[in-house]
């Protein structure tokens, strides 16, 4: 059952044709990746196909299976400015829903006892209780916990997560997604891969994460060069058949050189033709000459930029501590890095990942311990923050300013900035576009290039894959494999960490930091080995004689029930807040001035927190 067919949609913006005539089909239960470079119109097909945008085309056609409930998850999601969170999460006309919603808001407003008992029994009538248990581990996993926040307050990525856990509760048939796991955390990332790879939901879905392509979805489309490609298997499998392919394009284009090289020269020892046979051959000529010219792209930024020489000592770590009042994100931490150092840093947002970033970079000063610098390190940082170029120069004129050649190994030899725009996917018909008019992921592949100019020997590249596309994804990495220097990368993306990565800091909560030898992956593994033989030894050990109390022989009331629901949104509030004033000790532009104030709150909503998971404890024992 098509759920989904699409059939000879175009769409284009002036000048510009994103795509012409493309045809597919979404069948019911596959999970499906479309996946094309920036400014291809991956997103604005999305659109098309909710109906949010038009399509083009004499005989365009787009059908949805009728009946079929859709979600749709966008990269910028808009909400009502009037909504809170809850509203936002429970905006829907599915009843069981609404009681559940109903339910919640009773809950923040327990003084009207009479709606709260409507409430509880719509929650009984409906057996809702087990699907409210499902909604709340999916607002935890997302770390969604403060519902009564309006949705103007929160930041873009909160406001993804908000969309996303709302598009995962409707529990739709067909679920729409585009760039799900930006604005996600790792732990997210994994959970949401198992959620959509156990679901029984159809997906069609926009990405850039690699391995989410390989472990959720079936079936891969690739529009490449106006054309689509469909490929029956996860993204391994999609680059086998992608390869055969190009494989199989050079050879036909090389045979038609071949050919046409030939009828070349027959065709300039002919008269203009009069026969019927002789015109045939000629319109055959065009048609090969047609196919000759194919341009067979091979991308690649294979080059060594020359590194500034490093001496032998680099950047040495002695007993490093840094923390805010009594929040402890570096607790005793000693690094030395060696030549060609590769390490990947990971953890959840708000552990000091950015605080230890300022500190090698000498932004800011451990509270003990030493950072020593050697004299011939030479920094490139590349950071979201820190994109600023002249909206008002053209592509050329960025990388000019800094040089019109660039040393790369070898005596004496360099390359013009233009062939370097080149080698980084920037052709030369677009050498002259004002920077304005490039996409997000230009932008960012076009800032990075600025600091690879400058020589750097110790590159720190922070969250660098956001907004760019497979291929550019690609062509950086195989530049950072040949990258000469130390490199140091904070990433959520996990085919990126793994395939450049040698050394891992993972930040483990509480200012430790674990140095670990090996990636992102072997990390993982590592830790669920730990965790099992944690479990192993927990069952294996003698079991101690525990006097249990006796069975109570009545239900648990609803008082009680309310009463405990309470205090639980009571906790999940002061842990929202206390996440909240956490992120703002590794903000770098935080004041001082206002770290003693912070770290006072921070200290009375950690003991309000004590307090009431004390008060729970004492509910749920009386139950």
């Amino acid at each position: 059952m098509n759920y989904l067919t699409v059939e000879n949609i175009s769409k284009s913006f002036g000048e510009n044709i994103l795509f012409e005539n493309i045809s597919f089909h979404v069948e019911r239960g596959q999970k499906v990746a479309f996946v094309a470079r920036n400014g291809t119109g991956k997103s604005t097909l999305l659109k098309i196909i909710t109906g949010e945008e038009s399509a083009e085309g004499e005989h365009a056609k787009m059908l949805l299976y009728k009946g079929i409930r859709l979600a749709y998850l966008e990269q910028a999601p808009k909400f009502d400015s009037r909504q809170t969170v809850l509203e936002a999460v429970f905006d829907t006309d599915n009843e069981m829903l609404n009681a559940i919603r109903n339910y919640e808001m009773c809950l923040l407003r327990p003084d009207d006892q009479e709606a709260l008992q409507k409430a509880l029994a719509k929650m009984d009538e409906l057996e809702a209780w087990d699907f409210e248990v499902h909604i709340k581990q999916i607002l935890s996993k997302l770390n969604i916990t403060d519902l009564e926040q309006s949705v103007t307050v929160l930041s873009g990525g909160q406001q993804k997560r908000v969309a996303l856990a709302k598009a995962l509760i409707d529990e739709p048939d067909f679920l729409i997604l585009d760039e799900p796991t930006n604005h996600l955390d790792l732990e997210m990332i994994e959970w949401l891969e198992n959620y959509l790879t156990k679901s029984k939901l159809t997906l069609l879905m926009v990405t850039h994460d690699r391995y989410f392509l390989e472990r959720v979805c079936d079936t891969i489309l690739e529009l490449d060069e106006g054309e689509i490609y469909r490929y029956r298997g996860n993204y391994s499998h999609f680059l086998i058949k992608k390869q055969e392919r190009q494989e199989h394009k050079v050879r036909e284009v090389t045979r038609a050189r071949s050919l046409m090289r030939g009828e070349l020269n027959w065709m300039r020892k002919q008269p203009k033709a009069r026969g019927t046979k002789a015109k045939a051959r000629i319109d055959a000529f065009y048609e090969l000459e047609s196919r000759a010219e194919q341009n067979i792209k091979e991308e690649s930024v294979k080059m060594d930029i020359k590194t500034t020489r490093m001496g032998s000592k680099i950047l040495e770590l002695h007993n490093v501590s840094k923390g805010y009042g009594d929040l402890k994100l570096i607790e005793k931490f000693d690094y030395k890095f060696k030549k060609k150092d590769r390490v990947g840093i990971i953890g959840k947002n708000g552990t000091g990942k950015s605080t230890l970033l300022n500190l090698m970079l000498q932004f800011d000063k451990p509270d003990t311990g030493k950072i020593v610098k050697g004299e011939t390190v030479q920094f490139g940082y590349y950071s979201q923050d820190g994109i600023q170029l002249s909206e008002q120069k053209k592509v050329i004129e960025v990388v000019r300013d800094i040089a019109e050649y660039i040393p790369i190994e070898g005596k004496g030899r360099n390359i013009t900035a233009s062939v370097l725009l080149e080698h980084f996917l920037f052709p030369k018909e677009q050498h002259y576009a004002f920077v304005h008019k490039l996409s997000g992921g230009e932008r960012r592949r076009l800032y990075l290039l600025t600091i690879l100019m400058q020589n750097p020997n110790f590159l720190i590249l922070d969250e660098p894959t956001n907004d760019l596309d497979i291929l550019t994804l690609n062509v950086l990495e195989e530049f950072l494999m040949e990258f000469k220097g130390c490199l140091v990368i904070v990433s959520h993306d996990r085919y990126f960490m793994d395939k450049l990565v040698e050394h891992t800091f993972a930040f483990e909560g509480d200012g430790v930091i674990r140095d670990f030898p090996g990636n992102y992956t072997q990390y993982r593994d590592k830790q669920e080995a730990e965790a099992a033989a944690a479990r192993e030894a927990i069952e294996n050990a003698p079991k101690k004689e525990v006097a249990t109390a006796p069975k109570k022989d009545h239900q648990i009331s609803r008082e009680q029930r309310k009463a405990v629901n309470r205090v639980e949104n009571q906790i999940k509030k002061l842990e929202a807040k206390k996440t909240e004033l956490s992120d703002k000790f590794s903000d770098p532009n935080l004041n001082p001035d206002d770290i003693p104030t912070l770290a006072r709150e921070l200290e009375g909503i950690k003991q309000q927190i004590e307090e009431k998971e004390m008060e729970w404890m004492e509910l749920v024992e009386e139950m």
